[in-house]
């Protein structure tokens, strides 16, 4: 019977398991909802105002004039890695964490090795992470999570463009989970700073645009701004796919609960089918040493 009750007991951790799993399933079901609606709504928009951009680089001969488009040699580097605070979300801390590492010591290996490669940690997770590897820390903000706005994406990237023109770092990259569906969550390592005017295109239009104020004042507006769209949709991204993962993960486990209850029951009453039937015989063989 003590067998009997170790499986009682392992059913019953087994299903208060299960219901933790499919009530964080929901939770994450119904944020994945809301912060899916985010990204998919400023996608488009970010996607534009870049294509903006690029058009108008393309017609100026001096767009490189701009402080936030000076490549100069990457001596000093900044990678963001954009993690989560929590966990249970399968590989999306650990996959992450591992690109920016690889990042750091595959393209900028010479930098790393000069202590010249920096470090900034946007969630907990990720921030154990670099501190595990033993990699240097500039900064970290997990509370940009709790209330994921522009206005206070826009402080934080302000800042880096601000250290940026100072000089203080060459070269700035994010690296985040980009959410394409609930399941799937891509890697992305992007350059942030210096910004890349690329020459490729071209006004095609049979109609010429007249533009007030000027096609430099423009750029010079439209960078900026671009910059902030473009960390705030990084954060969007992860966020959403952060909920993804967490969804999919705790979507297995529970299905992972269900079979294993299943598992312990049948052992529980085959374990309890067997200590009836030595009962039966036990009683059957007393009671025929009765007669004998």
């Amino acid at each position: 019977m003590g067998g009997l009750k170790e499986i009682r007991t392992r059913i019953a951790s087994v299903k208060t398991t299960r219901q933790v799993t499919s009530a964080m399933k929901m939770v994450s079901a119904a944020k994945l909802k809301k912060a899916q609606d985010a990204i998919l709504q400023i996608r488009p928009y970010a996607g534009k105002l870049h294509e903006i951009l690029q058009t108008l680089s393309a017609s100026l001969e001096n767009v490189d004039d701009s402080v936030y488009t000076q490549d100069r040699e990457p001596e000093k580097v900044l990678i963001v890695l954009i993690s989560s605070n929590r966990g249970l979300c399968g590989g999306f801390n650990t996959n992450i964490s591992k690109m920016a590492i690889e990042l750091a010591g595959k393209k900028y290996a010479s930098q790393l090795r000069q202590g010249k490669v920096s470090f900034f940690a946007l969630g907990k997770m990720g921030e154990r992470q670099l501190k595990q590897a033993q990699l240097k820390l500039s900064g970290t903000n997990h509370d940009i999570f709790s209330e994921l706005t522009f206005e206070n994406c826009s402080k934080i990237a302000s800042g880096w463009m601000e250290a940026f023109v100072a000089g203080t770092y060459d070269r700035i990259e994010l690296v985040y989970n980009e959410f394409k569906n609930a399941a799937v969550q891509l890697q992305v390592a992007e350059q942030f700073l210096p910004v890349s005017m690329g020459k490729e295109h071209e006004e095609k239009t049979a109609y010429p645009f007249i533009y007030e104020p000027s096609k430099e004042e423009i750029i010079r507006e439209l960078i900026p701004r671009s910059l902030k769209i473009q960390f705030y949709k990084a954060l969007l991204d992860s966020n959403a796919a952060e909920h993804g993962a967490r969804m999919t993960a705790m979507h297995l486990a529970t299905d992972n609960a269900t079979e294993l209850l299943g598992d312990l029951t049948l052992q529980y009453n085959k374990a309890r089918q067997a200590s009836i039937t030595t009962a039966i015989l036990e009683i059957s063989s007393g009671a025929e040493a009765l007669k004998g």
